[in-house]
């Protein structure tokens, strides 16, 4: 088969692009090179939906951020994806700092950032957000923010591409493009081999790589590595996502709610060279901790159940690069760093724009169903309504994960949805058996057993995220014997 588009990154990014594509009488394939989409820069990201008035004007990201926060609204009910607009307050606590907010108001106003409002009365404030520092002295509120769950999103962008025909290539990471006849030929390190027309280049990280296969070297992707601190559910209220004034470098820490009730600190911006370091450190928690007391004193600390990090694609000229280059057919949407969640929607329609240049016929299909249903939890349901559910499926009276309260149904639905889990972190992100305050140690043998049984793949063979990531080698019995034997 010669696809019509093939789209290299199974980020947001790639997967709201498939999404989009979906909705036209086109082949399209995704090739994502891990075990699962959504693995990368996404899996790691803070969730905010910004309002779009912190990038400056010379960037194109500013424009696409203000759209792609308003198309929220509309994929949000297609998808029934969980998002908050919940606004957000940048907070002075110096004097010389208000000054700054109000020309970002300014500006923000002038370019079409609806509802920007200066706050400077200490007691409105505090009404809005009692858990802020009393040393604030004024705030910019922008209420079109939003906080939203960044992989879950992404796994509905994909549920619903597919649904609508995109077919999706897991562990198939690329390693060589050829262009000949108008067809790229690309291969894959499993010996997969996939034919298109057009290639759209949705790599994150890894986009430079791609682009050079092809010819194409005009820019560098360098990662940037952010951590972050996650406390338990419900150990801190926030009402408002809470920015410190920002510098020329970072937005600075965050103090942020998600949409399940928990609350994290951070990022901080850590450039670096290895593009698989997630690592953690003592003196990235340190900054990141004291950058949020600044902001909420009273910060739970001893409620932390987490710490993790995140990987950014940047770009050297800062923006994002969305290019109908050189080689015809191939288009480079790449360096997608912050506010690249935001502006996903736009993204996408950026790259629609290009594909009508290369003359490709957008017929949108006559069956085409925008709507991805929500997925059905425990936690949505009346006693009544489950006393219904458990009497038809008894999978529902199972619950798997006690801490987030996940029944064995909710799992299931994960691994056999459309781009299903494959992985006990595909299950986890889906559907959240061990995000809890034990952190899967008690749900996660259980989410192990459930994989094997219904993907009819050996104990052994479940993994965290994929290849060289098993739990197990085997049985404490075999080993022993073994031992014995050689005498040992």
């Amino acid at each position: 088969m010669i696809y019509d588009i093939i789209i290299i990154g199974g980020g947001v990014i790639g997967c709201c692009i498939a999404r989009t594509l979906s909705k036209y009488d086109l082949k399209v394939c995704l090739l994502e090179k891990e075990a699962d989409i959504a693995s990368g820069t996404t899996k790691g990201n803070s969730g905010v939906v910004h309002a779009g008035y912190a990038s400056s004007r010379e960037y194109i990201k500013r424009n696409l951020c203000i759209r792609g926060n308003k198309l929220y609204t509309q994929a949000q009910k297609e998808l029934n994806f969980p998002m908050k607009r919940i606004g957000s307050f940048v907070v002075a606590l110096e004097d010389s700092q208000i000054k700054i907010l109000n020309e970002e108001r300014k500006k923000g106003i002038q370019d079409d950032v609806p509802g920007l409002e200066l706050i400077l009365d200490k007691k409105q404030i505090k009404s809005m957000e009692p858990n802020l520092t009393d040393e604030v002295v004024g705030v910019l509120h922008a209420p079109t923010a939003g906080i939203v769950s960044p992989y879950e999103m992404t796994f509905a962008l994909a549920e619903n591409a597919a649904m609508n025909g995109v077919k999706f290539f897991r562990n198939q990471k690329v390693k060589k493009i050829k262009h000949q006849d108008y067809v790229f030929n690309v291969k894959t390190s499993v010996g997969g081999e996939f034919q298109g027309r057009n290639v759209i280049n949705a790599a994150g990280l890894f986009a430079r790589k791609i682009s050079k296969m092809v010819g194409l070297d005009y820019f560098e992707i360098n990662p940037r590595k952010g951590e972050y601190i996650l406390f338990d559910r419900n150990a801190l209220h926030l009402n408002k996502i809470l920015f410190p004034t920002p510098t020329k470098v970072s937005k600075g820490i965050l103090v942020c709610p998600t949409v399940h009730g928990n609350t994290f600190l951070g990022p901080n911006a850590q450039n670096i060279t290895d593009k698989s370091d997630i690592s953690t450190t003592t003196a990235g928690l340190k900054e990141i901790l004291e950058g949020g007391l600044k902001l909420v004193p009273n910060i739970p600390v001893r409620s932390s159940i987490r710490n993790f990090s995140g990987l950014r694609a940047v770009p050297n000229n800062l923006d994002f690069i969305i290019d109908n280059t050189d080689v015809y057919g191939f288009i480079n949407v790449v360096g997608s760093l912050s506010p690249g969640l935001t502006s996903c929607y736009a993204i996408a329609e950026r790259v629609i724009e290009f594909l009508e240049l290369l003359g490709v016929e957008l017929k949108v299909k006559e069956d085409y169903n925008p709507i991805r249903p929500k997925p059905e939890t425990f936690k949505d349901f009346s006693k009544e309504e489950l006393d219904k559910k458990i009497i038809e499926d008894p999978a529902w009276a199972k619950i798997i994960c006690r801490c987030e309260t996940i029944s064995e149904r909710e799992i299931l639905n994960a691994i056999h949805a459309p781009v299903g889990a494959t992985t006990v972190d595909g299950v986890k992100f889906r559907c959240r058996p061990g995000m809890g305050r034990c952190q899967g140690g008690f749900c996660r043998p259980r989410v192990m057993e459930i994989l094997s049984r219904e993907l009819n793949l050996p104990f052994q063979a479940i993994t965290k995220k994929g290849e060289d990531t098993q739990f197990l080698v085997g049985k404490t019995k075999d080993f022993i014997l073994e031992r014995i034997k050689g005498g040992n």
